[in-house]
């Protein structure tokens, strides 16, 4: 999908991380609805499913991405899209005090799961609408989850409200891979291979796995993510790929 050209004057248009996806929910305003509820319902076997699609390098390509974007001990962090507290554990771990790590999500099923060995607080809300007064953390970070949001400058203007001068954020996703052979070896490993090996751990992760796939495969490309940032006013705006799907944005403050 290309972008729309800029509006008159510079502005970015608004723009969804993915056009609708009617075979799980018929209009726009229906997704938010569908996306907590399909969490809702996997929250418990989400970290199986997320041990399966990682092979087991997730937590150390967490920890990597956040120490690269700068994460050091003594920053105040906000986990957007915490889910189970993947992103928020590693953020912990570098920062050294739990205690200056928040963690956010619209689904009250994956921060009940987080709560059971995350000692770092939690509240529930969506990246679009912050419960945070301004420049009031020095990182904000996102895994995996920025296809899930309604509006992607909507979004991005309140991660750079939040921020202090200078704050960081780092936006960890998987994008559709150029090149044919590159997509066709990632629909058959993402699309086929991924979600017939959840089923066998994670019974209920069917619905999720064609999800998460189909989002990655209708998601903008890299260079409208990154317009969308420097829109918000962000500099410094970076994308690092890994893997030909792995990509990690970086901006600045």
């Amino acid at each position: 999908m290309t972008a729309p050209p800029p509006t008159e004057g510079g502005a970015v248009p608004p723009q969804a991380p993915h056009p609708n996806l009617t075979g799980y929910y018929a209009a726009a305003g229906e997704r938010a609805g569908f996306v907590r509820r399909l969490f809702d319902d996997t929250a418990a076997q989400y970290d199986r499913i997320n041990s399966v699609f990682s092979l087991g390098s997730g937590a150390w390509y967490r920890r990597h991405a956040l120490r690269r974007a700068g994460l050091r001990p003594g920053a105040r962090v906000l986990d957007v899209a915490c889910g189970t507290g993947l992103v928020a554990r590693e953020a912990a771990r570098l920062t050294g005090d739990p205690a200056a790590v928040l963690g956010l999500d619209p689904s009250a099923g994956m921060l009940a799961e987080a709560r059971r060995g995350l000692p770092v607080p939690l509240v529930q809300g969506r990246a679009e609408h912050l419960p945070l007064p301004a420049a009031s953390v020095d990182f904000v970070t996102m895994g995996y989850a920025l296809r899930h949001v309604a509006e992607l400058g909507t979004a991005f203007a309140e991660f750079h409200r939040v921020l202090r001068p200078g704050g960081t954020v780092l936006l960890l996703e998987i994008g559709r891979p150029e090149g044919r052979l590159g997509l066709a070896l990632a629909r058959a490993y993402l699309g086929h291979v991924v979600p017939a090996l959840c089923r066998l751990r994670a019974p209920r992760s069917g619905m999720l796995m064609r999800y998460y796939w189909d989002t990655i495969e209708a998601c903008v490309p890299a260079e409208t993510i990154l317009r969308h940032l420097r829109g918000a006013g962000f500099s410094g705006v970076t994308c690092e790929t890994s893997l030909g799907i792995f990509r990690a944005y970086t901006a600045r403050r």
